[in-house]
C-alpha cells in the first residue's frame, strides 16, 4: 500500500473494533479536530476523513483489510482467494462462506449469508420469510431451514 498511515491507527481503534465503535471514534475525533472543534487541525481532519472513508461500511472495511494485510487474509495459501469467499458479520468478524447462499444486505445480520443466520438465529429467518423485505430471500431461507412449517406463514408464533 502507500505510505499513508494505517486507517485503524488514525481512527484510534483496534482492528477487531465493531462498526459502531469506528463510527463513535470518528465522531469524537471529528469534534476535536474539525476547524470548528476544540483543537482544530485541518490536516488531521483530512487524514481522519480518509481513514473513515476506508472503514465506514463493512464492505469498504473488508476491502481495506484485504489490501492492507493480504498474507493474514490468505493464511498459508499462495494463491489469491476471491473476495466472495469471505463475508463480514455484524461485529466485523470475517466469516468463511461454505455455501452459495445469498448475503443479507440489511438489518442486524447485514453481511451474513443466509446459511450462517440459519444456524445462529433461525427465528429471524422465519420472521424474514413473512416480511416483504424477505421475499427475495425466500428460496434460500427454505433451503437453509429445511421443512419448517412456519416459513412464510403469516401469524406464526415465534418460539
Amino acid at each position: 500500500m502507500s505510505s499513508e498511515r494505517d486507517a485503524y491507527e488514525v481512527m484510534q481503534v483496534g482492528v477487531d473494533a465493531e462498526q459502531a465503535v469506528i463510527h463513535a471514534a470518528f465522531r469524537a475525533l471529528a469534534r476535536r479536530y474539525h476547524p470548528d472543534g476544540t483543537d482544530p487541525e485541518p490536516a488531521r481532519m483530512v487524514e481522519l476523513n480518509h481513514a473513515y472513508d476506508k472503514l465506514r461500511t463493512a464492505e469498504r472495511r473488508f476491502e481495506y483489510d484485504r489490501r492492507r494485510r493480504p498474507a493474514q487474509v490468505l493464511g498459508q495459501r499462495s494463491q489469491a482467494v476471491p473476495s466472495a469467499v469471505f463475508s463480514l458479520g455484524p461485529l466485523g468478524q470475517r466469516m468463511a462462506l461454505r455455501d452459495e447462499s445469498p448475503i443479507l444486505d440489511f438489518g442486524a445480520y447485514a453481511g451474513w449469508p443466509i446459511g450462517f443466520v440459519a444456524r445462529h438465529d433461525p427465528d429471524y429467518l422465519r420472521w424474514l420469510s413473512r416480511h416483504s423485505m424477505g421475499v427475495r430471500f425466500l428460496h434460500a431461507i427454505v433451503q437453509a431451514l429445511g421443512n419448517d412449517r412456519e416459513i412464510g406463514r403469516r401469524g406464526a408464533v415465534l418460539r
